[in-house]
């Protein structure tokens, strides 16, 4: 009788990709970024290990969003404090942190426990074009579509 394949930890093999952001829309470019850290492209995909990739995103201050989101689309912390709620919208947050929405955006879209966390640690999203992974030699990944 033939049984479904486990991936375990010993076995995983963690490759780097590399994604241009330049033109993408930024909820498509963070799905494929999701699907590519938990590891769903590949054959081996369990749902309850970590087989994912570690991704690079360059060119994040140049991902775009449709419509009026760039006004409407809106952050929202808190400082912990009473009344300490705090908003910004897409196009301020792009000014001045263009990295955190791909970022705030992939974390959405991955498992809110422990393995979410430990997948998200693999991602490195630059504002520009150089990154500092060189050595790791990344592979440059097409996005679908």
């Amino acid at each position: 009788m033939r049984t479904t394949y486990m991936a375990k930890t010993a076995e995983i093999e963690r490759r780097w990709l590399l994604i241009d952001a330049q033109g993408e829309t930024l909820g498509r470019l963070a799905s494929e970024i999701a699907s590519l850290l938990r590891g769903k492209h590949k054959p081996t995909f369990t749902p309850n290990v970590d087989t994912g990739d570690h991704v690079i995103v360059v060119n994040a201050d140049k991902v775009v969003v449709t419509g009026n989101k760039a006004q409407d689309k809106m952050y929202y912390s808190h400082t912990g404090y009473p009344g300490g709620l705090r908003a910004v919208n897409f196009a301020t947050l792009m000014q001045k942190k263009p990295d955190q929405a791909i970022y705030l955006a992939v974390k959405g879209m991955l498992p809110h426990n422990k393995l979410g966390r430990a997948m998200l640690k693999k991602l490195r999203v630059y504002a520009g074009s150089e990154h500092e992974h060189t050595a790791q030699q990344p592979e440059k990944w097409q996005l679908r579509g």
